[in-house]
């Protein structure tokens, strides 16, 4: 076994001793796991730089990283579900996830439960810190990674950051920018603050040629006069907004990044092994879970085969994968920073389905699962997506043919579900400009919500594993049901929508096949990546005369909407590159109020008044939607009512939108 000592730092009452349902209490467990791999393993040839870490005298690899566990204190309470929550950059997410907890990082680390739904239905949880960069403590989730000696490595290798930022900058750290002040990574120092083969490179468009900026405009600098290593690299005249930078520099250390993968394989199998007693018989199944940058790590992880340990056991039997789209990422490679998803780079890679297809581009066939069906050992997989992760041209080809561009056909083990007109994360209102990432869109922020899609997901996963019961069928865009479009259509659709901004389409994502040089293979790549082939197809939903989506799962309030909801947002001019795409960000244009306003903007839209009487009629067409969904099987009945308030609450969100009306000066304008 890899986990070979699992120190208990703290055991206490969860949440005071409060009792949840049936369940009844929970015990909250911080600890400390101690791995030691076998670097000689067959499945661990494909974790990059592993053979270079330095051994113990047993031979093993060693490195350690943070676990927290929330137990039933009655274990034999529990349903026999574990759900293994791979931590999004440290932060234990699950409970805003399942549980529609706050966002907030205190949170996360006070683990605020919500509704407190994954609790009263009696699952157990459990969090692997894995991500090499991220600062432990202070309620984050980290590892100690295995460093390779520098003498180890050969010359001229360098890593790649990528700048964007919404404000002019005179100095930025020296980690991942893309996600504000959600990262706050650990930075990644030089090797030497005069690196001479160091290259700041800086464009304009997303599709262009980067040009050198002259090496005495800018330097790796300190973030204070105390000694030490450089921490953050200025620029004279500024990082100005919107333009994208990238720096090309030879780091001080390089951790073994892919250890981070068999820290969650490794938790996973100790866990069905229970050699401590913590589990006391609980475990019937666990269900790997990941959202956006885990969601991705969890595609790479079943594409190595790393969901079975060095015994060939399974580590988990369920795998829930959200917002991941067709990406995978910096998580096996060399001087790899888990965090980032840079556009075109490392996790832009073939193969994006599940089964075997042959792309044209490259003469290569491979499927995403060929490794788990070599090995005889499939786990049921739900992949859940949003409206954003189509747009930026990845989503879509896990479910196409790569040289028609028409539909496939998924594996028995798996389901899609794409999320109709949702953003990236969870909306929330007010109606606003402003995003949770410190950027600015062109048009308001998306309000709709999918968490009860989302809990309904990992419900027919458990039961799938658990009872036998099959899944509600996939739904995603297709061209044999006329629910899948090209973006230009669309665009052009939604062009006749008064008061919607739509991006540019020769700055939209597009994924292409990258010269990373030639150890690619290897995990050790050359920046900045290149394209040197076509596109692939970009396949978004086709909309309705609202607007709004009519591939995949609706929410009652896209249903019966109050606005036009989308998976993009384009950059508000204030902040630099106007046409591009907020990352993560969607839209929501509301209706006129009334007839009169309609005709008055030229709005083809139906206004609110023509649709719906009042807000209890509104909202009894809501309850009537949430219920077709839950005899569909693609919503919990427990819901119904959590539907109906949060479609209540974006009415009268957007009623207020609306009677704010446009005027001069308005904050979020």
């Amino acid at each position: 076994m890899a986990l070979v000592e699992f120190d208990i730092v703290s055991r206490s009452a969860f949440q005071q001793g409060r009792s949840f349902g049936a369940v009844g209490t929970y015990e909250r467990i911080e600890a400390v796991a101690h791995y030691a791999v076998d670097p000689t393993h067959p499945d661990h040839a494909a974790i990059v730089d592993l053979g270079l870490a330095a051994r113990a005298a047993d031979g093993r690899v060693n490195f350690s990283g943070d676990v927290s566990l929330v137990l039933p204190v009655e274990r034999w309470r529990s349903n026999g579900a574990v759900l293994l929550e791979v931590p999004n950059r440290g932060k234990r997410t699950a409970f805003r996830a399942f549980n529609r907890a706050p966002a907030d990082l205190e949170s996360m680390a006070r683990l605020d439960v919500g509704d407190a739904y994954l609790l009263a239905q009696g699952w157990c949880v459990a969090w692997p810190g894995w991500q090499w960069d991220v600062p432990r403590g202070g309620g984050r989730l980290g590892l100690e990674a295995p460093v390779v000696p520098e003498d180890r490595l050969g010359e001229g290798r360098q890593m790649q950051l990528r700048f964007q930022v919404d404000r002019d900058t005179p100095r930025l750290a020296l980690t991942d920018q893309h996600v504000g002040p959600a990262g706050a990574h650990r930075p990644v120092t030089p090797a030497r603050d005069d690196d001479p083969q160091a290259r700041l490179l800086v464009r304009d468009g997303l599709h262009e040629e980067p040009a050198a900026v002259a090496r005495e405009r800018w330097s790796f600098v300190r973030q204070d006069t105390q000694p030490g290593p450089a921490t953050h690299v200025a620029l004279d005249g500024d990082f100005r907004a919107g333009r994208i930078y990238d720096l090309l520099y030879h780091p001080a250390h390089c951790p073994v990044v892919g250890v981070g993968l068999l820290a969650i394989r490794d938790l996973g199998s100790w866990i069905r092994r229970d050699p401590q007693g913590l589990f006391e018989g609980a475990v019937s199944g666990i269900f790997a879970e990941g959202q956006s940058q885990t969601g991705r790590l969890l595609r790479t992880l079943l594409h190595l085969g790393l969901h079975l340990d060095e015994e060939g056991k399974p580590a988990f039997d369920g795998v829930l994968a959200h917002v991941a789209g067709g990406r995978f990422g910096e998580f096996n490679m060399r001087y790899g920073q888990p965090s980032v998803q840079p556009t075109p780079g490392f996790g832009h890679r073939f193969p994006f389905a599940d089964d075997p297809q042959s792309d044209p581009r490259t003469g290569t066939t491979a499927g995403l699962l060929d490794r788990a069906r070599e090995r005889g050992a499939v786990p049921r997989v739900v992949y859940t997506d949003t409206s954003s992760e189509y747009w930026r041209g990845d989503a879509a080809l896990t479910h196409i043919h790569l040289a028609s561009g028409s539909d496939a056909p998924l594996p028995p083990e798996v389901r899609r579900y794409v999320f109709a007109g949702t953003q990236h994360g969870p909306g929330a209102p007010p109606l606003s400009r402003d995003t949770r990432f410190g950027g600015r869109g062109a048009n308001p922020c998306n309000v709709l919500e999918y968490r009860p899609l989302f809990r309904a997901a990992l419900e027919n996963l458990r039961a799938w594993v658990l009872d036998g019961r099959e899944p509600p069928p996939s739904r995603v865009p297709r061209f044999d049901d006329n629910t899948a479009s090209d973006r230009a259509s669309v665009l052009a659709q939604l062009r006749g929508v008064p008061g919607c901004e739509v991006p540019v389409e020769a700055e939209l994502p597009l994924m292409r096949v990258l010269d990373l040089g030639s150890e690619a293979a290897r995990g050790i790549g050359e920046f900045p990546a290149r394209p040197r082939a076509e596109p692939y197809p970009v396949v978004v939903s086709a909309v309705d005369p609202d607007g709004n989506e009519i591939a995949g799962l609706r929410m009652p309030d896209l249903v019966v909407p109050v606005a036009t909801h989308t998976g993009f947002n384009p950059r508000h001019p204030a902040t630099g590159a106007p046409g591009q795409i907020l990352e993560y960000i969607g839209s929501s244009v509301p209706f006129a109020l009334d007839d009169g306003a309609a005709a008055a903007a030229g709005d083809l839209r139906r206004s609110l008044a023509s649709r719906y009487r009042d807000r209890d009629d509104y909202l009894e067409r809501v309850r009537d939607a949430a219920r077709a969904l839950v005899a569909d099987g693609y919503l919990l009945e427990l819901d119904i009512e959590t539907c109906v308030a949060i479609a209540g609450d974006r009415y009268d969100a957007v009623l207020q939108y609306l009677a704010q009306g446009p005027r001069p000066g308005r904050a979020d304008a």
